[in-house]
C-alpha cells in the first residue's frame, strides 16, 4: 500500500441514503463546481479548515490565547481567517464546539481502519461503501488506491459523483462499482454554466459513455425551484437519460438549506434567496413526466 493522503470531510457510517443496505459515506474534499445552491461549502476546496459558530460562542477567547497565529475570536473577520492555519489547536481547546474542524487530511491506511470497524453492518445490511464528495475524481490517486484495497476485500462500492472528470483518468476506478450516481443539475448549458461555474458538455459526455462499462447507473437531479424545477426541463433530462442509459432510472433529490449555518460558520454568503424547495405535490408531478418518457424513479432516501 502506498499510504497516500488526501483531504477529506468527516465520514457518515450507519448511512441508508447512497446505496444498498448500511454504508459508510467518505466524503472528499475540493469540487470543480460551484454550485449556487451547494450545502457543502466547505467542500469546495482541498485543504484543512476550521468553521466559526458565533451563536455558540461564549467569548471565553481559550481559543485566542492558544493560537499560534495570534487569531482572535472571531474567526469569521477577514483578516483573522487570512491569519488561521487550520492547525485545530481552538477546536480542541473550545468549550462549547463553537470551532470546528470541517476538512481532515486522512492518509489510505487511517480512512481504511474507519471502513474497517463497519465491515459487520455491510454483512448483515448488503450494505458497503460510497464515495462522495465533494468530487471524489479530483483526488483521484488516494480514490484508486482505496478502491482497489477495498475491491480486493469484497466491499461493496458505489460512487456519487457530479460527472465532471476526464473519463479514461477514472474509467478503472468507476469499473470497480457495484453502483454509480451521477448528477445532471441542468439540461440548458448556458444555465448549468451560470449556476454552476462549469458547462454541462463534459459530463453530459461522460454518462453517454457510462454504458461501457456495464454497471447500474441511477441519474441524480437535485431539484430546485427557482432553477431546473419547470416540466420541459425534467422531461428533456429524462430523454436524454432514456437515449443514452441502457437501463434508466433516476432520483430526484428536493432541494433543502441545511447547510445554511456553514455558510455563516465559514463566513461565506448564504444560497440565493431564489432558491426554495418543491412541494411533495409538485415532485410527485415530476415523477409522472419521468416515468412518461420510459424512465424508472428510484429513491435511495
Amino acid at each position: 500500500m502506498n499510504n497516500l493522503r488526501g483531504y477529506f470531510m468527516e465520514p457518515q457510517n450507519f448511512s441508508v441514503n447512497d446505496g444498498n443496505g448500511i454504508r459508510t459515506i467518505i466524503f472528499f474534499a475540493g469540487c470543480p463546481l460551484r454550485c449556487r445552491w451547494c450545502s457543502n461549502p466547505e467542500s469546495h476546496t482541498s485543504f484543512k479548515k476550521i468553521a466559526y459558530y458565533e451563536k455558540t460562542c461564549v467569548k471565553c477567547g481559550k481559543c485566542a490565547q492558544i493560537c499560534p497565529q495570534g487569531v482572535g475570536i472571531n474567526l469569521n473577520i477577514p483578516l483573522e481567517m487570512e491569519k488561521c492555519k487550520a492547525c485545530g489547536a481552538c477546536v480542541k481547546e473550545c468549550p462549547t464546539k463553537s470551532r470546528k474542524s470541517l476538512i481532515y487530511n486522512y492518509s489510505s491506511e487511517e480512512i481504511l481502519n474507519i471502513i474497517e470497524k463497519q465491515k459487520i453492518f455491510y454483512r448483515h445490511s448488503g450494505g458497503g461503501v460510497t464515495f462522495s464528495g465533494g468530487e471524489a475524481a479530483m483526488q483521484v490517486d488516494i480514490l484508486r488506491e482505496l478502491v482497489y484495497k477495498l475491491y480486493d476485500s469484497a466491499v461493496d462500492l458505489a460512487i456519487e459523483t457530479s460527472g465532471y472528470f476526464d473519463f479514461e483518468d477514472v474509467k478503472d476506478i468507476l469499473e470497480k462499482m457495484s453502483l454509480i450516481f451521477i448528477d445532471i443539475k441542468h439540461m440548458d448549458d448556458s444555465k448549468h454554466k451560470f449556476y454552476t461555474g462549469v458547462s454541462n458538455k463534459k459530463i453530459l459526455k461522460n454518462i453517454c459513455r457510462l454504458n461501457e462499462l456495464k454497471i447500474p447507473v441511477v441519474i441524480r437531479i437535485p431539484v430546485i425551484e427557482g432553477f431546473n424545477e419547470d416540466v420541459e426541463n425534467i422531461r428533456k433530462t429524462a430523454k436524454f437519460v432514456r437515449e443514452n442509459i441502457e437501463i434508466p432510472k433516476m432520483e430526484l433529490l428536493p432541494y433543502h438549506s441545511y447547510g445554511d449555518s456553514k455558510y455563516e460558520a465559514l463566513g461565506l454568503e448564504k444560497p440565493l434567496k431564489q432558491f426554495k424547495t418543491p412541494s411533495e405535490k409538485y415532485i410527485k408531478k415530476l415523477h409522472e413526466t419521468i416515468e412518461n418518457e420510459g424512465v424508472q424513479v428510484v429513491s435511495y432516501k
